[in-house]
């Protein structure tokens, strides 16, 4: 490309964003044969632009139905068709509304990370929240009896085994909200997990076993959240340290419960519930998990 075309390029490339005209309306005015290049080069170099990114990932995603003792699961999969061979697996477990679209979005993003991710499935046969009198109904039996929460999670970890793209040795588990509370207390249980990650999550349940314990635990509290209390926060703490296992605790300030969910200010004015997004929080938490989860799986 000679030099006077590349100066016609910049020139109208200018003109074609400064002005806010179409390339219509500046050919028009201009008759410049090069205008011509101008819109061929960008339209060749955005095609290839984007067949490129479809080489690079193609997420694959899927509805998987597995069950739990005769009770019927539906999970969401996805992964990157285009990776090859086994990666580590991670579980999602979802805030006390179910498998939504936000619990979807996050499984997507762990697998453009390289991961294959699976949403699971604890309240059975794909059931979704409306509103909270719903979501408690669905989560009370799962907030008594904790071993019934670790069978929901053992179900999964089943099913994402299955996948020829899992590698069986490194699988973690996340959740939101209520899906922290099933994580942790499933790892206190005794899942087979390498590690588990809680964003705004219950963190009661049963006492800290380190028989039991297998998974290295990472806790993301928002620091203004009103559902969890401090008390609380240091018992888990305090718990985990006794026995040594490996831990970490992390405070996003001005973070309330459901920092993570874009949709949380909405969803708090809606039923008056005192949540909100932050996307600072948002952002550094999930940075906070990807070092985890690349610590846990390195070994």
């Amino acid at each position: 490309m000679n030099e006077f075309l590349i100066t016609e390029l910049l020139q109208a490339s200018f003109v074609l964003s400064f002005n806010k005209i179409s390339f219509k309306t500046y050919f028009m005015k201009t008759k410049s044969f090069y205008t011509i290049i101008l819109i061929t080069t960008a339209m060749i170099s955005t095609t290839s632009f984007a067949q490129t990114k479809k080489i690079t990932s193609n997420i694959k995603e899927e509805i998987v139905t597995y069950d739990d003792n005769g009770k019927t699961l539906k999970g969401f999969l996805a992964y990157d068709e285009n990776k090859k061979g086994k990666r580590p697996a991670i579980l999602v477990v979802p805030e006390w509304w179910g498998v939504n679209d936000y619990t979807r979005m996050r499984a997507r993003k762990l697998a453009e990370l390289g991961y294959i991710a699976m949403a699971a499935d604890i309240f059975g046969n794909g059931l979704i929240a409306s509103n909270p009198k719903e979501a408690q109904d669905f989560t009370g039996p799962f907030y008594s009896d904790p071993q019934m929460t670790k069978g929901r999670v053992d179900a999964a970890i089943r099913k994402i085994k299955e996948y020829p793209q899992t590698d069986p040795d490194k699988i973690a588990a996340i959740g939101y909200c209520f899906g922290g509370f099933v994580v942790l207390n499933s790892a206190k249980l005794g899942s087979d997990l390498k590690g588990v990650v809680s964003f705004h999550g219950g963190l009661t349940g049963v006492p800290v076993n380190k028989s039991l314990l297998k998974a290295k635990i990472l806790v993301c509290q928002g620091g203004s959240d009103k559902f969890v209390s401090k008390q609380d926060f240091d018992k888990l703490k305090h718990q985990l340290d006794s026995i040594g296992a490996d831990n970490t605790f992390k405070i996003y300030a001005n973070a309330t419960h459901a920092f993570t969910n874009p949709d949380a200010t909405e969803i708090g004015k809606e039923f008056n519930m005192p949540i909100e997004y932050n996307a600072a929080a948002d952002k550094d938490s999930w940075n906070d998990m990807k070092a985890f989860l690349d610590r846990i799986f390195s070994k």
